[in-house]
């Protein structure tokens, strides 16, 4: 899906690219409850378990990540089978994760399931947009990838 930006075409994946820095605020709320915010204006309550003083608010910061991942990775997938002319009416990815037991308790394997519904897909083209996501395009996944094992499967499901 691309648009005219002055005399450069940009599709998903930049429009909102702002060069290469990036920057978020986080700010407390009160206990262990957080309002992010970022350059997009947008912003999101974090908050910590009850465990830990949290009111259950929010997600909790690893999930965040999680999120950023599989939304990451479903930007891509979906604009790449836009262009391929797929015809796609839903897509979702479930992400799951194991972390390591003791502090810093990074992810060390991480699973995204693929559920793309659409009509006639093809299943050489649904598979291209997942590997081009995690090979090329979803700085997320490089980022994780440095850490944790990352496998995927897909299911293709055809609309009734």
């Amino acid at each position: 899906m691309l648009r005219e930006v002055g005399d450069r075409k940009m599709d998903a994946r930049d429009a909102d690219d702002k060069g290469s820095s990036m920057k978020v605020r986080v700010k407390l709320v009160e206990g262990v409850t957080w309002l992010a915010a970022g350059d997009s204006g947008h912003g999101v309550t974090v908050d910590g378990a009850p465990a830990i003083g949290g009111r259950n608010l929010g997600p909790r910061p690893m999930e965040l990540v999680l999120m950023g991942l599989g939304g990451c990775t479903a930007m891509d997938v979906i604009t790449t089978l836009r262009k391929m002319r797929q015809d796609v009416t839903d897509c979702e990815i479930e992400v799951s994760a194991e972390r390591a037991e003791s502090p810093p308790r990074v992810f060390t394997k991480v699973h995204l399931r693929y559920r793309v519904t659409g009509r006639n897909l093809k299943s050489s083209a649904v598979e291209r947009a997942v590997n081009l996501s995690r090979e090329t395009y979803c700085s997320v996944s490089k980022m994780l990838e440095r850490a944790a094992v990352i496998t995927h499967d897909i299911e293709m499901i055809e609309p009734s």
